[in-house]
């Protein structure tokens, strides 16, 4: 039987791009997705590529899951004190979940420790999971074949129409539509900011904030397998 736990990966990166703006991990892609596993008995821990504080982007307490987060002392006190990767066993785990926010694009992609956690876990028989900007941290990850996990799977994640109706096409450092395609993903997207969730065998990604609680959903039909 795989562990029921959950690694949530967070952004450790606090600045988008140039424009002198902050960014981090999206609140609400942690917070839905923590109260779905939560409410199916499945415990989390956090961990981000730095360690330590991860920044926080979208913080909207008009949403109730959201404030329910910001409000608890424990939950915030993770986020402001995430694992290293390298503090991590892969084996307590059956998923890896990232989390997005515009962060992700700078420093999830080329994390080698975080990538050896997803293919173990992966290996293992687990999931990988992302959402939203999240699959950042899923292009460059590369199974002991030597294949790209996404090559050949179905997937989504932030679309490159998306992106532009945000205004930061030209601030990001790639655009993940267009990479998860360069990776051999089969990529699909709805309509801007409409729930879209693909499950494709035991890679789970979801394309955008409204798709978070739908790719918690999955990961945990997966853990009760």
């Amino acid at each position: 039987m795989q562990p029921k736990k959950v690694l949530i990966v967070l952004t450790s990166h606090g600045q988008l791009g140039d424009t002198g703006k902050s960014t981090g991990f999206y609140l609400s892609e942690v917070s839905h997705p923590h109260k779905v596993l939560a409410e199916a008995g499945i415990e989390m821990d956090f961990v981000s590529p730095k360690g330590g504080a991860a920044p926080i982007d979208g913080v909207d307490r008009d949403d109730p899951v959201n404030a329910a987060f910001l409000d608890n002392p424990d939950l915030i006190g993770r986020t402001e004190n995430t694992l290293r990767p390298d503090q991590v066993d892969a084996a307590d785990y059956g998923a890896i979940f990232y989390a997005g926010g515009h962060g992700t694009m700078w420093d999830f992609p080329a994390n080698e420790p975080l990538q050896a956690l997803a293919r173990a876990i992966y290996e293992a028989g687990g999931a990988v999971a992302a959402v939203c900007h999240g699959p950042a941290g899923l292009v460059d990850i590369k199974l002991s074949s030597g294949a790209y996990l996404i090559a050949g799977r179905d997937v989504t994640g932030f679309s490159n129409a998306e992106e532009d109706a945000v205004g930061l096409s030209e601030v990001v450092p790639f655009h993940l539509e267009s990479k998860l395609g360069e990776r051999g993903g089969n990529y699909s997207a709805a309509d801007n900011w409409q729930p879209h969730v693909v499950v494709s065998e035991r890679v789970i990604t979801g394309q955008n904030p409204a798709s978070a609680p739908g790719v918690a959903a999955a990961i945990a039909k997966l853990l009760s397998l």
